[in-house]
Parts: structure tokens; C-alpha cells; sequence
């Protein structure tokens, strides 16, 4: 059997810990084989099978995920994760809220026990990868816009239709943090009565924490979990969001932006920054004495699309209406966002994205814990609040005082680095 090796690029094949990869062949003798791969001081092993159209699918599964658990990089679940994992796959509802909570603790000790949890999440989604030639099984929709869109009346309509169709649905919604007291009310399930009694549906409302962009910290590990509960499309629902507020879209396969039918002075702080990002703008509340007004803001926003830069060169966004009372305009949104799917998942698209998504997700890791770190320094922490009070008083200026601070966080790694 010739099989072209080359596509195997040593440069950025061993990088990965699966892949799939897809080969036709005219003339293929065996039904299976198995090959070794080296490049870069990596092994990687090849599992190859044929289906009956002569198609080739090659599984790789390289030595880095072993090389990472015998360096201590990948954590050993104990018992009470291994537990809260099988009940993730049995789709067990008490399972999939106990491990939200766990990704959501601030606790050190339950915040490695999350990291495990992750760990197997993470590497049994490859393994459903692998086997899916068709692109990722699950859909993520974000779902974002000014206050007062409907945006949780519109999943309560929504996620109804989806699983009357046989869809599982779990829904993301971020509520905002209160500033003074950090409390959140969390009751975005009282606009979801219907939907909240649905067993296809599960919903979770989790406090923003004074996070920026719509969600939370850990919105992308409730995803993954979801995923593993067999949750088919997971929709997140943003707090109220304005011009730059689009984190979600960086977590999501498809970004949708709900906006009201307002007047176009209304919405002059959304037009910019958020619509660039946005595969779907959808007018909601399009019904009774708004129906008019719709129609002027979907007209509106299509005129606005022209004019901005495609983010997806294989896919243009437009502008629907739809009533999340009467339930007008949900069949023809939910066929374009299958046919927004097809299109990303039949180029490549989806599994790019997602990759990148990953990328994106733990550069703000690193960002998120830097911070946690310098403010728990304890140099940083005896001298945060003098330094506050001479900027107060304009003995220094804030530039001056991040400056100090910053020479005595550092000072002391620099030190141990030099000493070792």
C-alpha cells in the first residue's frame, strides 16, 4: 500500500496529541495497519482504518500526552473526580452541577481536583474527535446584546424548539456581579419556566465576578463539561453588553447578536466593535406595534454589514427578525445557523476556530493568574495599600506607584532565578 507520509509534516505534526486526517486510496490491500512516526525527538503511532468507500482515517496519538503526565503536567483524577467524570458520561444532571461548581471554586485544594476533572474531559473529546470525520458533535452558539433584547426570553422559545427536535440544550447564562457587596441575583431561570422543566435541557447561571466581555472566568470549562454530559448545543447567554464587550465570541462557533427594535440613536454604541464580530444579527421582539420599527433596524444593520470586513471569508452575516413571543422567524434562524455549521465544518473552519480558541483561552489563563499573583505577593501586599494612599494624595503618581510595585514582584524571582 503507498500511503503519501510527507503530509505528516514533522513541523507541526508531533505538536498535536490527536489528530484526524483523511486520505483516499484507489488500492488498499489491508483493512488496518499501524505505523511509528519520529520527528522533532517525538514518537507518534498511527492507527489506520478503511471504510468501504476506500476512504482512509488515520488516528495519531503521540507520546506527548504520556511524556506530559510523567513530568506531573497532566494531574491524576483522584476517586472524587474519577466519580464526577462517570457521571458526566451517564449524563448525570447532580454530576454535571457538582462539576461546574468544582471548575468555579476559588478553594486551591478543589482547584487542582478541577484541573483533573479538565484533564479527562479535554482527552476524551479528542477521542470523540477522532471518531467524527464530520467535524465537532456539539454546536456552541453565544448569545449577546444591549440590555433589555430578550435574550432570555428568546432561549426560553428557543430551547424549547431545539429539544422538541431531539436536540439536548445547556444554557450558560452569566448574571452580573454586584460591585459593592460581589453578590449576584442569578435569576435568569425565572424568565425560562418552561425550558428549566425540560430533562433535554439543562440550565446554569453562574456571577460574572467583576469579569469583562459578558462572561466568566470559567464559562470555558462549564462548555467542556456540558460537552461531556452530552449536551448537544450549548448556548451562552452574555450579562448586557455594549460596543466592546465580545469575549463570548472568542468561545463560541457562532456569535449571535440580539439587538431590540430601538431607534438607531439607540444603538449607535453597539454598531461598532461588537457587529464586526457577530455571524448573525437577529432583531428580536419583532411582534405587535415593534413589527415597523423591526423592520427599519433589520434594514438598518444590513446596510451597516457592507460597509465591515467579513470575519469568515466562506460566510456572509445577515440580519433576521424573529419574535420570541410568537415564535415567528425560529425555524428560518435555526436553518441558518445549520447551514452557518455545514459551511464552517465542511471547510475546515469549525476545528481551526476551536483550536484557536484553545490558544486564546490559555493566554488568558496566564493573564488572570499573574494578576491573582501579584496581588497574594507578599512584598505587593504590605506596600499596596501605602502606595494607594500617595497616589490619593498625588505624592505619586499611578504610574510611578504599578512601577515599585512591579520592581518588587520581580525582584524576588530574579533573585532565586540567579541563585539557581
Amino acid at each position: 500500500m503507498m500511503l503519501k507520509w510527507k503530509y505528516l509534516n514533522k513541523n507541526w505534526m508531533p505538536a498535536l496529541t490527536t489528530i484526524r486526517w483523511k486520505h483516499s486510496l484507489t488500492n488498499v490491500n489491508r483493512h488496518a495497519f499501524s505505523k511509528s512516526y519520529r520527528g522533532n525527538d517525538r514518537s507518534i503511532s498511527l492507527m489506520c482504518f478503511k471504510n468501504s468507500s476506500r476512504n482512509i482515517f488515520i488516528s495519531c496519538s503521540s507520546l506527548l500526552q504520556t511524556e506530559s503526565v510523567e513530568k506531573g503536567l497532566i494531574l491524576e483524577p483522584d476517586e472524587y473526580v474519577q466519580n464526577i467524570f462517570k457521571g458526566l458520561k451517564s449524563q448525570n444532571r447532580g454530576s454535571l452541577a457538582r462539576a461546574i461548581t468544582l471548575i468555579e471554586t476559588s478553594n486551591p485544594r478543589k482547584k487542582v481536583q478541577a484541573k483533573a476533572l479538565l484533564n479527562l474531559t479535554l482527552h476524551d473529546q479528542k477521542m470523540v474527535a477522532v471518531h467524527s470525520m464530520k467535524g465537532p458533535p456539539t454546536f456552541r452558539i453565544g448569545l449577546s446584546g444591549p440590555p433589555g433584547a430578550g435574550k432570555s426570553t428568546f432561549i426560553e422559545t428557543f430551547g424549547k424548539f431545539l429539544t422538541e427536535r431531539d436536540h439536548r440544550v445547556a444554557v450558560l447564562a452569566v448574571d452580573p456581579s454586584s460591585s459593592r457587596s460581589g453578590g449576584s441575583l442569578l435569576g435568569d431561570k425565572t424568565r425560562m419556566p418552561e425550558l428549566s422543566k425540560d430533562m433535554n435541557a439543562y440550565i446554569r447561571a453562574s456571577p460574572s465576578r467583576g469579569t469583562l466581555g459578558g462572561v466568566t472566568r470559567t464559562t470555558n470549562e462549564a462548555i467542556l463539561v456540558c460537552e461531556a454530559a452530552g449536551y448537544d448545543i450549548i448556548l451562552i447567554e452574555t450579562i448586557g453588553v455594549g460596543q466592546t464587550e465580545f469575549v463570548v465570541a472568542d468561545m463560541v462557533d457562532m456569535f449571535c447578536l440580539l439587538i431590540p427594535p430601538a431607534g438607531g440613536d439607540e444603538l449607535q454604541g453597539i454598531k461598532k466593535g461588537i457587529v464586526e464580530v457577530a455571524d448573525l444579527v437577529v432583531v428580536n421582539k419583532c411582534d405587535g406595534d415593534l413589527v415597523n420599527a423591526a423592520r427599519n433596524i433589520q434594514s438598518e444593520y444590513m446596510s451597516a454589514l457592507k460597509f465591515i470586513r467579513k470575519v469568515n471569508l466562506n460566510w456572509s452575516p445577515e440580519v433576521l427578525r424573529i419574535s420570541s413571543l410568537t415564535k415567528e422567524g425560529i425555524p428560518a434562524l435555526w436553518d441558518k445557523m445549520c447551514e452557518f455549521r455545514q459551511i464552517v465544518s465542511g471547510t475546515g473552519d469549525l476545528d481551526r476556530k476551536r483550536a484557536d480558541q484553545k490558544k486564546i483561552w490559555m493566554w488568558n489563563y496566564i493573564r488572570d493568574n499573574i494578576m491573582d499573583l501579584f496581588r497574594s505577593h507578599p512584598v505587593v501586599k504590605e506596600k499596596i495599600a501605602l502606595m494607594e494612599e500617595r497616589v490619593s494624595h498625588g505624592v505619586l503618581t499611578p504610574g510611578d506607584a504599578a512601577d515599585l510595585l512591579m520592581k518588587d514582584f520581580i525582584k524576588e524571582y530574579v533573585v532565586e532565578d540567579t541563585a539557581s
